[in-house]
C-alpha cells in the first residue's frame, strides 16, 4: 500500500487528514522537522502534507523566507513527491510564497476534507499530465539530448517545442538571441533530431573568416581560380551534402555574399569560385544571428529577399537573465560534465554563490556561466563550489548597480553629469563583456566609432584586456 506522511502538531487535523486516505495510503505521522526529514529519506511517500511552522523549522516566516532552499532536502530524497504545506489563515501570504518556491499546493487549517480531496486529485491530474508529456517528449528526443533540454522555464519549453516541430521538416530555420544563449547547441539539436541526423552537421562561423575567402570556404574554388589555388577546393556546401550547414553570425556578410546565399536558397544550385559547373545544394540551412536583421534590411545593409527566405522558421533564445528558474541545472549540467573531464568530485554549488548568480545580469549569458564554473572548479578544493572560488566582482555586481546616491548639495547640472558618467560606465563594461573586449563589435553595438568607443574607455579607465 502506498503511504502519506503528515508533519503536524495539531493531532485533530492530523486524524482530519488520515481519515480522508483509509483504505487508500496508509499515513505516518510526525511533529517535527527532523523526524518528518527522517522518515522521508527513509521511506517514499506519495504525499507529504506539512505545517508551515515545520517546515520552516527555527527559522523565522516573513515575506522573504526561502522557502526553496527549505524544500531542496525533500526534493533531493524524493524529486516526485508531492508537498501540500498546511497554515493558519493569518499565514496564507507564507503558504503562497512556499507554492511559488515549489510546493504543490497548501491547505488551511481548520482542514477541510472537501479540500483535501480536491487538492489531492488535483496533484494527481497535473502529475499524469507530466508523465504523459515526459513520456512523449522522450519518444522524441535522442537519450543522449535529454541532458540539454531540462529546463523549468517556459519560454524554453516554447523553444524545444519549436524544435520538435521543426527539426523532421526540410524548413530554413533562423535562430536569433544574445551572444552566448546558445545557439550552436541548438542548431545541432535540430540536425540531430531531423532525417538528416546520419549526415554531416558542418558549422561556418561565418564573421571569423574574411570577406575575400568566405566564399571560397562556403562553396570551393578551382584549381588557379586565383592565386595560391594549386588544387581543387571543396566548400563546405558540398561537404554537406545531404546534410545540414549552420552559418553562424549571418549578419556578417558582405552585399556580394547575399546575393550568392540568395541564389543557393532560391535555386538549391551553387558553382565552385572558377568553376563552371552548376551543382546541387542537397543541403538543410540553419542560419544564426545576435544582431536585429530586420532593422538590417530597414537600414539598407541586409537584403530583405534573402532574410525572407532565411527567415522561414525562426527561433528566438531568451537570454540567460529571462530564464533565471534554470540557473541550477546549468550548474549541474557543467559540474556532471567537468567531473568526467577531470575526475573530481564537485557535487553542489554554495548558496551564496546561487544568490550572487540570480541578482547577476548575465550579458555574456550561458558562455559567460559556463566559463565562470568551470575557472571555480578548477580553483576548488572541497566537493561544493565556495564564494571563495569565483571573481570578488561577482558578489560586488549588485552593489555597483545600486541606484546612484543622491548628494543635495550638488547642483542638479553636477547632479547630472555623475548620473550620466556612471550609466555610460555600466553600460560600456556590460558591452564589452558581451563582446569579449572586441572594440569593433562593441563600438558597433554602441552605434559609435572604434575611435570614439577608445576616448570613452579612457575616460572610464576601462580596459579592453580586463573582458576576455
Amino acid at each position: 500500500m502506498k503511504s502519506i506522511l503528515i508533519a503536524s502538531g495539531r493531532r485533530e487535523e492530523v486524524e482530519t487528514i488520515r481519515k480522508c486516505f483509509v483504505g487508500q495510503y496508509k499515513a505516518d505521522a510526525v511533529e517535527d522537522r527532523d523526524s518528518c526529514l527522517d522518515r522521508f529519506r527513509r521511506k517514499r511517500y506519495e504525499f507529504v502534507f506539512i505545517d508551515l511552522e515545520i517546515l520552516r523549522g527555527s527559522k523565522t516566516g516573513n515575506d522573504h523566507t526561502d522557502y526553496r532552499t527549505l524544500l531542496q532536502p525533500f526534493w533531493q530524497a524524493y524529486p516526485t513527491s508531492e508537498i501540500v504545506v498546511l497554515a493558519s489563515q493569518e499565514r496564507i501570504r507564507e503558504a503562497v510564497n512556499a507554492v511559488k518556491a515549489g510546493a504543490g499546493n497548501y491547505l488551511t487549517y481548520p482542514i477541510n476534507p472537501d479540500e483535501v480531496k480536491y487538492v489531492t486529485e488535483s496533484l494527481f491530474e497535473s502529475l499524469r499530465m507530466q508523465s504523459e508529456l515526459d513520456y512523449l517528449r522522450d519518444r522524441f528526443w535522442q537519450s543522449d539530448a535529454l541532458e540539454a533540454i531540462r529546463t523549468n522555464s517556459p519560454l524554453m519549453n516554447r523553444v524545444f517545442n519549436k524544435v520538435r516541430s521543426v527539426a523532421p521538416t526540410k524548413s530554413t530555420v533562423l535562430i536569433t538571441g544574445e551572444t552566448g544563449t546558445g545557439k550552436g547547441v541548438l542548431a545541432k539539436l535540430i540536425h540531430r533530431h531531423s532525417h538528416r541526423a546520419e549526415s554531416q552537421f558542418i558549422s561556418v562561423h561565418c564573421g571569423s573568416i574574411p570577406d575575400t575567402l568566405l566564399e571560397s570556404e562556403l562553396f570551393g574554388h578551382e584549381k588557379g581560380a586565383f592565386t595560391g589555388a594549386v588544387r581543387r577546393k571543396l566548400g563546405k556546401f558540398e561537404i554537406a551534402q545531404g546534410g545540414t550547414i549552420f552559418l553562424d553570425e549571418i549578419g556578417t556578410i558582405t552585399p556580394s555574399m547575399q546575393i550568392k546565399l540568395l541564389q543557393v536558397l532560391q535555386e538549391r544550385t551553387f558553382q565552385r569560385v572558377g568553376g563552371e559547373e552548376i551543382i546541387e545544394a542537397d543541403v538543410r540551412i540553419i542560419a544564426a544571428t545576435n544582431v536585429d536583421l530586420k532593422r538590417m534590411c530597414e537600414e539598407g545593409t541586409f537584403r530583405t529577399d534573402l532574410y525572407y527566405r532565411l527567415n522561414v522558421f525562426p527561433i528566438d533564445l531568451p537570454p540567460l537573465r529571462e530564464r533565471m528558474e534554470d540557473l541550477p541545472l546549468l550548474v549541474d549540467s557543467f559540474l556532471k560534465r567537468l567531473n568526467k573531464l577531470h575526475g573530481k568530485d564537485i557535487v553542489d554549488v554554495h548558496p551564496r554563490v546561487l544568490e550572487a548568480f540570480e541578482k547577476y545580469s548575465w550579458p555574456g549569458n550561458i558562455r559567460e556561466l559556463e566559463n565562470l564554473v568551470e575557472r571555480a572548479y578548477i580553483l576548488e578544493n572541497s566537493p561544493v563550489l565556495m564564494p571563495e572560488s569565483f571573481p570578488s566582482e561577482l558578489f560586488t555586481a549588485e552593489a555597483s548597480r545600486s541606484p546612484i546616491p543622491l548628494d543635495t548639495s550638488l547642483t542638479l547640472a553636477e547632479m547630472r553629469r555623475r548620473a550620466v558618467e556612471t550609466v555610460e560606465r555600466q553600460y560600456l563594461e556590460a558591452l564589452l563583456t558581451l563582446h569579449r573586449g572586441r572594440v569593433n563589435r562593441t563600438a558597433e553595438s554602441a552605434g559609435v566609432t572604434p575611435r570614439q568607443l577608445h576616448k570613452l574607455m579612457s575616460r572610464h579607465g576601462i580596459r579592453k584586456e580586463a573582458f576576455r
